[in-house]
């Protein structure tokens, strides 16, 4: 028995649990060789008895001495329905960490608790899908979060899901041995390394920025809204124009859209406001540095653009703005607390459905510019070459229709943080109805948006 044990209010607690039901707690060891209870799981069955506390020494269960995670782990399940815990007074971690106020944050990735090598006892690991809601409640332990899962008006049991510096490193490649605080062990069993920090290239931020940009966003529930901005995005030749055109057609009192800019000069019978507003480049360069484009890009030797300030003006004038934006827009739309955007991707569907699209987008003379990106999604207008009729046929070639099955895929794939619904194109009347569905919802329904929109 060491030392420090004479000094140490030692007692015994009774539990009565279900059987196999986990108690809910994890435990290290101290450099005396202690048995250290390191964490209590909020709403766990330990937790809702009140009769252990983090800190405290388990010396026996049952009877029997443990002296290792292992040990515990095999007296706890032998003894079934009845726990006899024999447990020493420690110090209490929870006055050396402190504890973040209860906040919520929507996944970005899914996660499996049973397949989770680094997670500590797996039974209390807490599984959820991309686009769940989470409520954390306990922050203090650096690798791993306790949470519950929103369900309905409602909150699921509570388990551990790893934190976000965790996930980050593990989404970044960096080898544990090069970052880890701790090496976790069994059931919670953490073994004091010194820290020793990695620090990564430039030419490695991207993988660090896009892991940031994956795990999860703080989100607070608001009552129902109207939001201020539709974004339609999407692969090239999907319907986005013809659907933006019909929604402002069948409403023009509460959709309207807005008017680019360009640095071209007009052409014969064209107007000013009607199709483009016409400047000169030097001020359009000029805006663009002053970051009052959402997007932008170059053809032709022209610029052309979509002005913030033309959205700002349409929403107050009382009207939801419906853009058919490229998708690298949408991080501004998202971060903006003004323009607090509804994201619709459109699909593309399959060959068949397809081909109609392609059918409907030239008998509406819908145009052949299309926006590129390259690979830091910077925005640029490029022509795709003129195409006669001959050329346009192409367009059912399976090679075309398979590129754009891909491109659809590749752009949901890329920016799914920032897309409220996803509708797959196969019917314009269906998808209409979809979408004018979705924004009726928003007036009656609470919403969980971006914390950055309410503080």
């Amino acid at each position: 028995m060491p030392s420090d044990e004479r000094t140490q209010t030692v007692r015994v607690v009774g539990l009565r649990r279900q059987a196999n039901e986990p108690l809910g707690l994890t435990v290290q060891i101290d450099e005396s060789g202690n048995l250290i209870i390191a964490r209590i799981l909020g709403g766990s069955f330990v937790s809702r008895q009140g009769l252990l506390k983090s800190g405290e020494v388990i010396m026996e269960v049952n009877g029997k001495s443990v002296r290792s995670p292992d040990q515990l782990q095999q007296e706890i399940q032998a003894a079934k329905e009845n726990l006899t815990l024999k447990v020493a007074s420690g110090i209490s971690n929870d006055s050396k960490k402190p504890i973040k106020t209860t906040c919520y944050m929507r996944a970005l990735f899914d996660y499996n608790p049973t397949d989770d090598t680094l997670l500590p006892c797996r039974e209390i690991g807490l599984p959820f899908q991309k686009g769940d809601i989470l409520q954390i409640v306990d922050q203090a332990d650096p690798n791993w979060w306790q949470a519950r899962k929103v369900e309905g008006e409602g909150l699921s049991s509570p388990g551990l899901i790893p934190s976000l510096e965790l996930e980050e490193r593990r989404k970044a490649f960096v080898p544990p041995e090069a970052d880890f605080v701790h090496k976790i062990g069994i059931c919670g069993t953490r073994v004091s390394r010194k820290k020793k920090r990695k620090m990564y290239e430039s030419k490695a931020n991207g993988e660090f920025d896009s892991a940031e940009l994956s795990l999860y966003e703080e989100v607070a529930r608001m009552p129902p809204f109207r939001r201020k901005t539709l974004a339609l995005v999407g692969p090239r030749g999907v319907g986005r124009r013809t659907l933006k055109n019909r929604l402002i057609n069948s409403d023009p009192e509460k959709f309207g859209t807005i008017v680019p800019y360009t640095s071209r000069p007009p052409r014969v019978l064209e107007e000013n406001g009607k199709s483009y507003w016409f400047t000169d480049r030097e001020t359009m360069e000029d805006d663009i540095r002053q970051h009052r484009y959402l997007e932008f890009g170059e053809h032709g030797d022209h610029l052309y653009g979509t002005k913030l300030d033309s959205i700002r003006e349409l929403i107050r004038a009382g009207k939801m703005c419906v853009l058919d934006c490229s998708p690298g827009a949408l991080k501004t739309l998202h971060n903006s607390t003004e323009l607090m955007p509804y994201v619709i991707f459109i699909a593309a569907p399959g060959m068949e459905h397809l081909k109609v699209l392609y059918d409907v987008g030239r008998s509406t003379g819908a145009s052949s510019r299309n926006l590129t990106f390259d690979r830091q999604s910077s925005i640029r207008y490029s022509s795709r070459r003129a195409r006669t009729l001959e050329s346009l046929a192409s367009l059912y070639e399976e090679d075309d229709l398979r590129s754009t099955l891909e491109e659809s895929a590749a752009l949901q794939r890329a920016y799914e943080k920032y897309i409220d619904m996803v509708i797959v194109n196969e019917d314009f009347d269906d998808t209409f109805r979809q979408v004018v569905a979705a924004l009726d919802a928003l007036a009656t329904e609470h919403q969980w948006v971006p914390v950055n929109w309410i503080y």
